[in-house]
């Protein structure tokens, strides 16, 4: 089979992947791995997953309906390490919403037009209209992370981001609309497996990228930027919730959850919704680098 980076990823699990790393995935044979820290003890099982995520489907529907009704604005923001599975979430987000009013943005690199522009600008024109559900796959916070530890910006750049991003969440959420942030987190073994099982599927290689590549030896670089990053934007207005996602199955569960209970719409039903788990899903005192 011939592997996308010419076999890359593998090659950074046989040769330089930490010891510990190397031996957990061994021993994990192609299962699932959850984190020391992880709170729960095995991934939930399909036969649980499944009926809680057909009912919150139904709300999700129940408040698109209300979206389009009032002409309300939802901006739904995921970021976290590579492989944590922010499109997965994002997939059960929008799977059985209308296309029309539920849209995904998932920028490239900015043009060179665009990076004359001032920075959020691009991002701007992707906000949601009366209606709409805009789901961010990465975001404005690519400066305070990405571009950050491959030098894509200067420092001082960084810094004027820093000091730019909370005011402007603060406008739009003063202008209505309603802005959800999620950093999705996983242990570096669990990203590293997922890492390899896309290297050898034909049909998950596109997922790949030279970035994640290179990326697997920073590691320490991302969790300093990460935390300085959720530290500076983390604000009343506009908090950090920290999904822990080993799971993926309790993370997609807690993520929608967290949306639905934020928003007072028509026929909602809490007793469907369910209760977050706040050891999967909560504030920033959560993140495990």
């Amino acid at each position: 089979m011939n592997l996308p980076f010419d076999g890359a990823i593998t090659g950074f699990f046989e040769t330089h992947a930490p010891d510990a790393v190397r031996e957990t995935i061994r021993n994990a044979d192609k299962k699932k791995i959850l984190a020391p820290s992880y709170p729960h003890a095995e991934r939930m099982k399909s036969k649980v997953y499944e009926p809680q995520m057909e009912a919150l489907q139904i709300e999700l529907v129940k408040m698109q309906a209300w979206a389009n009704d009032t002409g309300a604005r939802i901006a739904c923001v995921f970021e976290g390490r590579d492989a944590a599975g922010k499109g997965g979430t994002i997939q059960r987000f929008t799977e059985n919403l209308n296309p029309r009013s539920a849209r995904v943005v998932a920028l490239s690199k900015p043009t060179e037009t665009e990076s004359s522009e001032w920075y959020f600008q691009r991002y701007i024109r992707h906000l949601p209209s009366g209606g709409d559900l805009a789901l961010f796959d990465r975001s404005w916070y690519n400066r305070g992370v990405v571009e950050h530890v491959f030098g894509f910006c200067t420092p001082a750049q960084r810094a004027h981001f820093f000091d730019q991003v909370n005011p402007f969440e603060q406008m739009l959420i003063n202008d209505g609309i309603y802005v959800f942030k999620f950093w999705l987190n996983v242990c570096r073994a669990e990203q590293l497996q997922r890492f390899l099982a896309r290297e050898r599927d034909p049909l998950k290689q596109w997922k790949l990228s030279n970035i994640d590549v290179k990326g697997l030896q920073k590691w320490d670089a991302y969790t300093d930027a990460i935390r300085e990053t959720l530290t500076l934007t983390h604000s009343q207005h506009a908090p950090w919730t920290i999904v822990r996602s080993d799971d993926k199955r309790r993370a997609r569960l807690n993520a929608i959850r967290t949306v639905l209970h934020g928003l007072d719409y028509t026929n909602k039903d809490p007793q469907a919704i369910g209760a977050i788990d706040k050891d999967i899903c909560g504030g920033p005192d959560i993140w495990d680098a």
